[in-house]
Formats: structure tokens, C-alpha cells, sequence
């Protein structure tokens, strides 16, 4: 056995797989061009990645603030409680201790008068902001029936799902309660098929074009008299500004030109149906999807929107491809910013310098003003020195400590409790 095992001898082949498959050709993997690759890959834009970052912030300051006003004891939560909620709300890199104290000026801690633990409530200076943002946008209702119907118009049918414009009703600016106060009050202009869907009471299929036009036709027109460029170039085209650091690689702006000049169907158009086999058929149907999530965009109050939430137009408005990779397709056009968890799609165009350049709505003014108490963090402004002052101890916001006589910090739960005890809830 022995005499067997030295005779018997390892031959290395010089070929991998033998020398019958040494005439085989040996194919490389080609690289994966997907929308995961293409997010890995992109070329940041810090400014618009910190504006996603803060917005990510104000989110859920305003989740928080849901939780808190949807209890039936009172507009104040116990901290311990909040911390039980934090994860719910999406806080889960920071304690609820820790948020709080990061943002005095949003939230105000006290101690309870009877249970003598630690609660905390929202300050009146960001109360005021919601009151007046619900104000204000109830008193747009003009303006978001247009939007209503500009976003009616682009569908397929004159339809479209509720719960698709529930979930971005915030984005567009519209009311809470939007179904029974816009909907349900103009008669003249909608109509409930069912509970979750509806549709334009004048929606014609027959018609080739709608009575509105895309936000894009006026960069158009302003190309093309400012300018002085043809029709041809800027008939079909889209406003192109690549991030800082954004590499073109050899060929690149021969195709784009290409692209610029294709024609498609506009958003508000419906003159044909778009055929994948026919000459240039995914592009042209790639280009109107491109269209509508720009058109849709610009009727946003901030020109972003959480690319989740967009998805779900992708059937009432017929763009059923993968917006993500459309999205990422071209970064000229738009942005797509990862920070904070969140996929938030911005309209390049519509920033500069990490600013919206038209501001001319009074939602948005609100909405900025609301990030400013959140971006102030512990910083004193005049207001909170003379609260200081008041105190007389020097400490923040919410963790005065009230001594002698004089109204003392939470003083404004004893009448709720007083309240529920004679009704016999306590």
C-alpha cells in the first residue's frame, strides 16, 4: 500500500480547467449598471444632502408632536413615556432626554406638579408656527384645487388614488382633512368614484391636449428669447446642472445632446401611446416619465419629496418603470440625497447654493421659520435671556427651578387634572 502511495503522483495541469478546455474562451463579468450602483456611485451634493439632513429633523419633531397633541390628558407627555414612543416617531440615534435638551427651543421640560416626574411639553413659539401654517394653508384652497387638477390631468384616466396624494399631502401643501374640504366641497370639479379614488368631472379622453402647461415651458420660452437658440434645441429640452466634481466621460455630451433634442409626450398631452418597439420608444417613454416626476416636483412646496412616496403615482399616471433608476439616470436634472435614511429627490434646478430660489409661497416662509428654532440647538437668542433673567439662575429653557411664591413651572396642568378628577377619570 505504501509502494502504492509513492508511485501514485499529484500532475498539475498548466490549464485551469484541463487541456481539452484550453481552446475555450474565458468571458469577464460585464460591471452592473442598477439603481443601487448608480446611488453607491453618484456624485454628492453636500449642500442638498445637509438641507435633506435638517428636513430629516423637522420630520420628526412634527412625528413627535402628532404623538404627543393625540393625548386625551393634555398637550404634555411624561419623558419616560416619550421614550418609549421615540422609536415609533423614527428617533433612534439619540436618547429622548438627549433630543430634548438639543432643541430647548422646541421643546420645554418641567415637573409635574403632582406626580413630580419629569414632563415636557412643545414651546408657545412652535405652536404658533402650526396654527399658522394650518392658516395659511387653508387659506390656499385656490391654489390646491389647481394642483388637484394638474395632477388629474397628467393620469391616464382623469383618476387618481387618494392615498396616493394622502401620503404626499404635506409635500404639496394640502390640508388634513383635503378629501372633505377641497374634494368633497368643489362638486363642480371632482367626483368620488369610490372611497379611495377620484377623478375630473370634465375629463374628456377624446381631447389631445390639456388646458394647462408644464412648469418647463417657461424655462423654454425664456431660452429661446433670451438666447436666441432654435426650437429645435430647446422644443424638447430640460434645464442640465451637474453637482461640483461631476466627471463627463468621452462621448457623454454627444449623447445628451441627443437626448435633449428627442421628442415625447408631454405631461399634460395625450395624443399617442408611447411603443416600446417602435424607433426610440423607451427612450421617448423614459423621457415623459421624466416629465411628469418634474412636473410633479415643481408643484411641491419645497421641489423635494420622499421618492417612496412618488412611486405610488406610477400607475395612475403611467410611468410604471422603476423611478429610482430613472431618477439616477439623470443627475443634471435631479438629486437624490440619502441622508438620514430617507431617499429625498430634489428638482436641481429649483436650488442654488443649497437655497430654494423661488420662495414665493408663504408655506414654505412657515416651514423656515420652524427650522430655524430647530437649527438655534442651545444657542441664546434675546427671548431666552430674558426667560434667563426671569429665572434668575442662568440655566435653559424648561429646567428653571421656580422658588417662593409666583407661578411655577407645569402650574398649567393642575387645572386639566382638576378637571378630570371631577368628571371622575382620575
Amino acid at each position: 500500500m505504501r509502494i502504492l502511495q509513492k508511485l501514485t503522483t499529484t500532475v498539475h495541469s498548466p490549464f485551469a480547467g484541463g487541456p481539452f478546455t484550453a481552446s475555450i474562451q474565458t468571458r469577464f463579468r460585464k460591471p452592473a449598471d442598477t439603481a443601487q450602483t448608480r446611488i453607491e456611485t453618484r456624485t454628492r451634493d453636500p449642500k442638498l444632502d445637509l438641507i435633506a439632513f435638517h428636513r430629516r429633523r423637522l420630520a420628526l419633531v412634527l412625528s413627535l408632536h402628532s404623538l404627543v397633541s393625540s393625548r386625551k390628558r393634555g398637550p404634555f407627555v411624561s419623558v419616560q413615556l416619550l421614550s418609549k414612543w421615540a422609536p415609533h416617531a423614527g428617533l433612534n440615534t439619540l436618547t429622548a432626554g438627549e433630543f430634548l435638551s438639543k432643541y430647548p427651543h422646541v421643546f420645554e421640560v418641567f415637573t409635574h406638579p403632582v406626580r413630580k416626574n419629569s414632563c415636557c411639553k412643545f414651546t408657545s413659539k412652535f405652536l404658533k408656527l402650526l396654527e399658522l401654517e394650518d392658516q395659511t394653508v387653508c387659506n390656499m384652497e385656490d391654489v390646491n384645487v389647481i394642483k388637484l387638477k394638474k395632477i388629474m390631468s397628467m393620469s391616464v384616466n382623469g383618476r387618481v388614488h387618494l392615498h396616493a396624494i394622502r401620503l404626499m399631502r404635506r409635500e404639496l401643501g394640502l390640508p388634513e382633512n383635503f378629501r372633505d374640504s377641497i374634494i368633497q366641497k368643489h362638486t363642480e370639479t371632482f367626483r368620488m368614484i369610490d372611497w379611495e379614488i377620484v377623478e375630473l368631472v370634465d375629463w374628456n379622453e377624446n381631447e389631445c391636449t390639456s388646458k394647462f402647461s408644464a412648469e418647463i415651458e417657461k424655462w423654454r420660452l425664456k431660452e429661446y428669447n433670451e438666447k436666441w437658440l432654435s426650437e429645435f434645441e430647446v422644443k424638447y429640452a430640460f434645464p442640465i446642472n451637474f453637482p461640483t466634481g461631476f466627471k463627463i466621460v468621452p462621448g457623454f455630451k454627444e449623447k445628451l445632446r441627443n437626448w435633449q433634442r428627442l421628442s415625447y409626450v408631454k405631461p399634460y398631452e395625450r395624443v399617442e401611446r408611447v411603443r416600446a418597439r417602435s424607433c426610440g420608444g423607451p427612450k421617448r417613454y423614459e423621457k415623459r416619465a421624466v416629465g411628469i416626476i418634474h412636473e410633479l416636483l415643481w408643484l411641491t412646496v419645497e421641489k423635494m419629496v420622499d421618492i417612496e412616496r412618488l412611486a405610488h403615482f406610477r400607475k395612475d399616471l403611467g410611468i410604471e418603470v422603476n423611478l429610482r433608476e430613472v431618477v439616477l439616470k439623470h443627475p443634471g436634472i435631479f438629486y437624490v440625497s440619502t441622508r438620514g435614511n430617507d431617499q429625498m429627490v430634489f428638482l436641481r434646478e429649483a436650488y442654488s447654493k443649497g437655497c430654494l430660489v423661488e420662495t414665493e409661497s408663504s408655506i414654505y416662509d412657515v416651514r423656515r421659520e420652524m427650522l430655524e428654532l430647530i437649527l438655534l440647538c442651545c444657542r441664546n437668542t434675546r427671548e431666552r435671556m430674558e426667560e434667563i433673567e426671569a429665572c434668575g439662575d442662568g440655566k435653559l429653557i424648561g429646567n428653571c427651578e421656580n422658588g417662593g411664591d409666583g407661578v411655577k413651572d407645569g402650574d398649567f396642568v393642575i387645572p386639566i387634572l382638576e378637571s378630570y378628577k371631577d368628571s371622575g377619570l382620575l
